[in-house]
């Protein structure tokens, strides 16, 4: 049986698995309110379904259109948007947003006041540190052209992104790889490096006994 607090509002046909918490004020099952230039899809969305055992934190909102797995933890005053789908044992931190379209894989963590942008794809085992920003338009919002183009990064199995690291679009995070903290990345980066810098650039191997 899912606690749902006083305070909080859970929409009607949100699904909550068994032992499912909804803290005080959150939300859950909220429909999509778009400016009629968004460039989000525009469909009717199915309701949002939590796993066993996942805690909604005090203040945190979760949109209709997603789907979260068992044991996952959405921090206070963080926000996961519609049509993104959260695997088991993920981690979301106070005041972190999951924009829209966007996969997160099992055991990662995002911590507090990461922006993981729209259309974005992290792996398994993925750690994303305080403050880093995901981006997905090389046009910032002009030309029609970036439409069919707009793409966030994809961050692959066990990669860890250091805090204030800046995500350009669609860059390939390898697997295991590791962003230096406030590194800016342009371009893709190999598996199981080190990078650092504005522009990111290869430092090193990461070291054998921190690979998983």
């Amino acid at each position: 049986m899912a606690d749902v607090h006083p305070t909080a509002i859970v929409y009607p046909g949100t699904v909550l698995g068994e032992g499912v918490r909804v803290l005080e004020n959150a939300v859950v099952g909220k429909q999509p309110t778009l400016s009629p230039r968004s460039t989000a899809k525009r469909e009717d969305l199915a309701p949002a379904a939590l796993g066993a055992g996942t805690i909604v934190s005090t203040a945190a909102v979760v949109f209709a259109g997603s789907t979260i797995g068992a044991r996952v933890i959405v921090g206070d005053q963080s926000c996961v948007r519609e049509r993104v789908t959260i695997g088991d044992d993920v981690v979301v931190g106070r005041g972190a947003l999951i924009e829209n379209d966007t996969t997160i894989g099992a055991l990662t963590k995002i911590q507090a006041n990461a922006y993981i942008t729209a259309y974005s794809t992290l792996e398994d085992n993925v750690f994303v540190a305080p403050c880093v920003v995901t981006t997905n338009d090389d046009f910032m919002g002009r030309t029609e052209r970036r439409h069919e183009l707009i793409k966030g990064p994809t961050i692959r199995r066990g990669a860890r992104i250091g805090g204030g690291a800046i995500l350009c679009p669609g860059v390939d995070i390898g697997e295991e790889a590791f962003v230096g903290a406030g590194a800016v990345v342009t371009k893709d980066v190999p598996p199981r490096v080190i990078v650092v810098g504005n522009p990111a650039r290869v430092l090193r191997d990461v070291p054998a006994d921190e690979l998983l």
